[in-house]
């Protein structure tokens, strides 16, 4: 088996998702895959909609393209909103798309009518954490703009929170896209099929709401793929958080001192380190780096410290473990770090569980 590689357990992310759609539909709240922290990834892709989910969203482009041409049946949203440059791209390889500006709605509407295309779009509203969004007090001119214009559909309105600025999903803010729904749909006398109130980090709030209001849709990929909300990062009840592990192999196994030695610079991060002399110390060297994983977003399974790393290396203190040249280890990941890992080719995707995943489905 080559490495390094992650292993990824395919019967428990059917488990994530029909137990996730199980608790968010129960409150009339659909779930929208995302797929981009797996990079598209075909056989994970269809283990989502072999499950249930209709609709998979996507930061990239090329992601979805991969999927389509995989053969996975599902409507495809892109997530990121569309750059000028890309609109052609956008109306050929998405059913959907988040927007917010009016520009480039006016640039998809021309295209999809060149292409005999509808194309539907969610616009996205600005309630706080600073991405992207259209401000509240915008949105009648902009969904007047958008309804007149031929070729675009429009389907929803959404909100993004808990990125860019941390802001919390709770009840205010939930309860604004609710109201905002649900006068747009009143003034312009239309139904809105989609009212996205977020994503993971939304969890909290309707584990504790009695009622969602018009909130009807989710984008979740942290609590399908890691099993935790995403405010605090604690695991959500009944969901495996062990879905996916990196295995490294050690390269080189020695007694060295544990401080460098000779004049200190820079080092290949760009920061000038610091380490603690504790005398000779027994260290590991793992074919892994900064290249392939972010490496703070890891976590040894087996109790060791990790010293440091660099583009291809990563180096621990070995001396309670006594690991050996052609060894492995086996580490847990957090999201970014999971991200990272699927968009590089340099580490192997490994699928197990295959069969337990389709008896199941």
């Amino acid at each position: 088996m080559n490495f390094p590689r992650i292993d990824i357990d395919l019967a428990k992310t059917a488990h994530n998702i029909r137990q996730l759609k199980k608790l968010y539909g129960s409150q009339g709240i659909d779930i929208i895959g995302v797929t981009k922290v797996i990079g598209g990834n075909p056989i994970i892709a269809d283990v989502l909609v072999k499950n249930g989910i209709k609709i998979l969203a996507d930061s990239r482009i090329s992601n979805i393209i991969k999927m389509r041409r995989a053969g996975i049946k599902a409507q495809y949203l892109l997530l990121r909103t569309p750059a000028l440059s890309q609109v052609q791209e956008v109306v050929i390889h998405t059913h959907i798309s988040l927007n917010s500006e009016l520009e480039v709605l006016k640039r998809l509407s021309e295209c999809a009518l060149r292409n005999h295309i509808t194309h539907k779009v969610v616009l996205m509203v600005e309630l706080g954490d600073l991405r992207e969004g259209i401000m509240p007090s915008e949105m009648n001119s902009i969904v007047k703009e958008v309804l007149s214009m031929e070729g675009l559909d429009l389907v929803g309105i959404g909100t993004n929170l808990a990125c860019f600025g941390g802001i919390s999903p709770d009840a205010d803010k939930m309860n604004e896209l609710s109201s905002m729904a649900i006068r747009l749909e009143e003034k312009f006398k239309i139904t809105l099929a989609i009212v996205s109130g977020g994503n993971s980090a939304n969890y909290n709030w309707v584990t504790s709401s009695k009622d969602v209001g018009r909130i009807n849709s989710l984008r979740l990929g942290e609590s399908i793929f890691l099993g935790r909300e995403a405010l605090c990062r604690k695991p959500i009840p009944g969901l495996f958080t062990d879905i996916f592990t990196l295995m490294a192999e050690i390269i080189e196994a020695k007694r060295k001192p544990s401080q460098p030695y000779g004049q200190v610079y820079q080092n290949a991060n760009g920061d000038i380190p610091k380490f603690e002399n504790k005398g000779l110390m027994d260290r590991a060297i793992l074919a892994i780096g900064t290249q392939d994983v972010i490496v703070s977003g890891i976590t040894p399974k087996q109790k060791i410290t990790v010293l440091g790393a660099s583009s291809d290396h990563l180096l621990i203190d070995n001396t309670e473990t006594n690991l050996k040249v052609g060894d492995t280890m086996a580490f847990d990941l957090n999201y970014s770090a999971l991200l990272r890992i699927f968009s590089t080719p340099y580490i192997a995707k490994n699928t197990i569980n295959q069969y337990e995943c389709e008896s199941i489905l």
